[in-house]
């Protein structure tokens, strides 16, 4: 009987090492580009020393990077699934290393922090450890006995093709190809990525695309819908949106460390580790000259304040989205921005009712999403995190601010329906009355949802999916319609 056993159940020793790597294997980011971009956040000024370090060698470069950068080693993108298989092995009693190119300090960090290798083996600020050069370090480490690995692209293959497992996690397009070629098939696959195209529409945020509508409102406001207004300000709502989906990618992977640490901004592609950071950079590039392109085909004003919401969009993103107030007031003029662009595009001007409409109106708006933000840290019992300057007792303060904005956007419409410029545009202006009650409805509800911890941080998101809130614009709509 104890025969039997000795067969069934090997000895720990004849278990063979497991050798894992690191950068899109056991993380599914690229852990070098996160820490560049964390260096772009927090330290700008040192990226204009990377092309010198790069010129002494990759591996003087990322020992560089990981020196002035402390990547936060708990919120990584860890494939789960991969990460479960090695606790698992090591249960068993399994001798596992972490064998990869990037710097031993952060390597080292990341082994610390899971607790489950025996050692590691990474770049040491001469030798980039890849490809056949960490098939010596862990020959010289581990001697010539078997061993099994885990990779995810090419520069893995020769430790793939030496190993008696090759096993992959999220494997490449031109690493499967290889092994292919090679006759080397994986014993296990540990893929953990949402599909591509799913990554792309998330990243660029479509649903944002409904705030790009406004440019439509001061051709519409001025009942001058011909066909070549029509057409310019589709082009711009179109260009426009391009220019923003760049933005919120550049704003997202500048934020990427601060999104893992958020409960649901981690989901974001680039934060999971879904999408790489490489193919945001491209996306960004594509979209910005979509957008330029389509920008030479319109009246010169809109490239102007096109690139007047680019600038300013990128400073909100290094600096005043941390300004107390002062991000608020950014955010609701970048909505009144989008009115400016859409008269720009059209050649209408804006009447200084919309503009005080839309100040107020969306400075509301700003509000109640920082104030949503509050909320929800208050209802879970966390401190904010985000550096954006608030505390969670400016809640009542912050809803002062807001609610008081948005009835002052009603007033505002109020006022301009007992206006000279309405009873130009509309032959029963007095109808429009119906649409305050609308309005005072909806901003009230938006704010004790708020209150009651029901809304979402983004309000723009909430509004198009609230059926409530689509009835009540709908009506709105038809109320002003039958006004004309």
């Amino acid at each position: 009987m104890s025969q039997v056993i000795s067969q069934l159940v090997a000895p720990v020793t004849t278990l063979r090492p497991l050798c894992v790597d690191l950068d899109g294997t056991l993380v599914k980011s690229d852990t070098l580009v996160d820490s560049l971009l964390v260096l772009a956040r927090a330290h700008p000024r040192r990226l204009f020393a990377l092309p010198g370090k790069l010129l002494h060698g990759k591996a003087a470069f990322k020992a560089f990077v990981t020196r002035h950068v402390a990547l936060d080693v708990a919120h990584l993108p860890y494939n789960r699934k991969l990460l479960q298989f090695l606790q698992e092995e090591k249960q068993r009693g399994r001798a596992i290393y972490l064998a990869t190119g990037a710097n031993t300090r952060l390597a080292e960090r990341v082994a610390e922090h899971l607790g489950i290798f025996a050692g590691v083996l990474g770049s040491d600020g001469a030798v980039n450890l890849i490809g056949n050069r960490k098939l010596d370090r862990m020959r010289a480490q581990l001697g010539e006995g078997a061993y099994d690995y885990i990779g995810n692209d090419t520069p893995d293959l020769p430790l793939l093709a030496q190993a008696t497992e090759s096993m992959v996690a999220n494997p490449s397009f031109s690493l499967r190809r290889k092994m292919r070629q090679r006759g080397l098939v994986p014993t296990r696959v540990f893929s953990e990525r949402a599909h591509p195209l799913r990554s792309v529409l998330r990243a660029v945020r479509l649903h944002q695309w409904a705030k790009n509508l406004l440019i439509f409102v001061p051709l519409l406001m001025s009942h001058r819908l011909q066909m070549l207004r029509i057409s310019r300000a589709s082009l711009a709502f179109l260009a426009f949106s391009l220019a923003a989906s760049a933005t919120y990618i550049i704003n997202d992977l500048l934020d990427i460390e601060a999104d893992r640490r958020h409960p649901k901004k981690r989901l974001r592609p680039f934060a999971s580790g879904d999408l790489p950071a490489f193919a945001g950079a491209c996306i960004v590039v594509v979209f910005m000259l979509l957008a330029f392109g389509s920008a030479t085909l319109l009246p010169p004003k809109f490239l102007v304040w096109l690139l007047t919401y680019l600038a300013t969009t990128l400073a909100y993103t290094f600096f005043f989205k941390r300004v107390a107030l002062l991000d608020v007031l950014v955010l609701s003029g970048l909505y009144t921005l989008r009115l400016l662009v859409g008269g720009a595009a059209t050649t209408i001007a804006i009447s200084h009712w919309l503009a005080a409409f839309s100040i107020f109106l969306f400075l509301s708006l700003a509000f109640v999403k920082r104030f949503a933000e509050l909320e929800n840290l208050r209802a879970a019992g966390a401190k904010p995190k985000n550096g954006r300057g608030y505390l969670v007792a400016d809640q009542e303060q912050l809803r002062a601010f807001g609610t008081s904005s948005a009835y002052a956007a009603v007033l505002v419409f109020a006022l301009y329906i007992n206006g000279r410029d309405v009873m130009h545009l509309y032959h029963h202006f007095s109808r429009l009355w119906l649409i305050v009650p609308l309005m005072l409805l909806w901003q009230s509800r938006i704010w004790l949802l708020a209150s009651r911890g029901q809304l979402s941080e983004d309000p723009v998101l909430f509004a198009i999916t609230d059926r409530v809130s689509l009835l009540i614009g709908a009506s709105v709509a038809v109320i002003a319609v039958l006004a004309l």
